[in-house]
């Protein structure tokens, strides 16, 4: 594939980092390594991603819902890149030499099927793969024609205005509902399904408030979370689960566990028991798979779930000069019995972003790299206005600490900023929220549009 005419304005002496993938762990990476190498000229920094701006995945929930305004809390690429001393080049990471140490991206094109970039080779001395994961739907038919996902914040928004049209369609028409209308059906009662739930019942409530009086959102809409296993929230403990699971039957939100989905199609959800749940929303929220292009890349080392294979130090197993974090990387969870992985969390891609940067740089030194190892924090899970849930871990609290309410919500708020400091410093965190606080009452509780 031909280069791109920026790449032979690479200086050819400084160590060229590659990082694909510019979700919470690869941007974090790009901005913190841009700081520290990439403005003194120590190494070359690029980040590819085929997206323009970055939103933090775990309020993708709240884009979906219509409670949170995607332009607002967005970060765009190429401003960051300006800012903290990095390159962004758009496109998709579609093969890899790694003999010859070049990454193949694929042509973009808009949506109009115009050309604004060619494929073209970036090449690397050292390559960071941070490309995340995607819906694992099982093989289940009908999921890709009639579910959304909630993997980017296009589909959020895709949600959210079809939610906003079935509103708009209920109120206008004459004749009375269908089965089927507004009925919402959630897939997957892991923390996306969960947060999602408890979002959209407040969400929808604030929506019909602004005139649409026709719809009463006690008789006329209806949430189902529905769960494969035999209790929600699997992955967390026991505790947190049913905790969540009182609140959310409390709103009149429908948890069906042990519930397995065979189909989904145009008038609803089909359950393995034969029974069909009419639904003219449905959201796939089970399950999740690194991206398929991993599985056959260069012959790299890939589980049944496509992630790459890595060692202690993050380092692939058949590669040293690349690396892979975040929920695209099958890490070992040190200090735990072998074959345990660290789980996909925004938090383990925060630490594994934070390693690496020390790391990287004790590479360039000639330096021995360190064995990252995970520190599990607990989980939180977000439940609206309504209350937060989870368990706090470590040497802080003494263990295991159960907390909710809302030092638990203040707790599950400061990972978010958490993240926007990495990206942008203290003061202009501080900054934005202050602004966001000032605004907020002059603005509708839910996205209209």
């Amino acid at each position: 594939m031909p280069a791109a005419p920026f790449e032979s304005r690479t200086p050819q002496h400084l160590h060229r980092i590659v990082i694909v993938g510019g979700g919470a762990g690869g941007l974090e990476l790009a901005t913190r390594l841009g700081d520290s190498l990439g403005r003194k000229g120590l190494a070359h920094v690029t980040l590819i991603e085929k997206a323009r701006s970055h939103f933090w995945k775990p309020h993708l929930h709240e884009i979906a819902a219509g409670s949170m305004d995607l332009h607002v809390h967005a970060t765009d690429y190429l401003a960051q890149s300006h800012w903290h001393g990095f390159r962004y080049r758009v496109g998709e990471m579609v093969g890899l030499d790694r003999a010859q140490r070049l990454v193949h991206v694929a042509p973009v094109v808009d949506e109009e099927g115009v050309s604004v970039t060619p494929a073209y080779t970036r090449g690397y001395d050292t390559l960071v793969i941070a490309v995340g994961s995607g819906t694992n739907d099982f093989g289940t038919p009908g999921v890709a024609e009639h579910a959304i996902a909630l993997e980017t914040p296009t589909q959020a928004q895709r949600f959210h205005r079809r939610l906003v049209n079935a509103c708009l369609r209920a109120h206008m028409q004459r004749e009375p509902l269908s089965p089927r209308q507004l009925q919402v059906a959630i897939i997957g009662a892991g923390a996306t399904g969960v947060e999602l739930a408890a979002e959209l019942h407040k969400a929808t409530r604030t929506l019909v408030s602004y005139n649409l009086e026709r719809i009463d959102p006690e008789r006329d809409i209806r949430l189902n979370l529905i769960e494969a296993g035999p209790r929600i929230l699997p992955a967390l403990p026991a505790r947190v689960a049913g905790a969540a699971t009182q609140l959310l039957q409390g709103l009149g939100v429908q948890v069906r566990t042990d519930a397995r989905v065979t189909a989904v199609t145009a008038e609803g959800v089909v359950l393995a028991s034969g029974e069909t749940l009419p639904a003219e929303l449905v959201v796939w929220a089970a399950g999740v798979k690194a991206p398929d292009f991993l599985k056959d890349l260069a012959g790299l080392e890939t589980n049944r779930l496509n992630q790459l294979v890595v060692t202690p130090t993050l380092q692939t197993s058949r590669d040293e000069r690349i690396f892979a974090i975040g929920d695209c990387a099958a890490a070992p969870w040190l200090g735990r019995e072998a074959g345990v992985l660290v789980p996909p969390r925004a938090q383990a891609a925060h630490q594994q972003a934070s390693h690496l940067v020390g790391q990287i740089q004790r590479q360039l030194r000639g330096q021995p790299l360190k064995p990252w190892k995970y520190r599990d924090f607990g989980s939180l899970v977000s439940l609206g206005e309504y209350s937060t849930v989870g368990n706090l871990m470590g040497a802080l609290v003494g263990g295991n600490l159960w907390v909710e309410g809302l030092f638990a919500r203040t707790v599950y708020l400061s990972l978010y900023k958490m993240h926007q400091v990495a990206l942008h410093g203290w003061w202009k965190t501080a900054l934005g929220s202050a602004s966001r606080l000032l605004t907020r009452s002059t603005e509708p509780r839910v996205k209209l549009h």
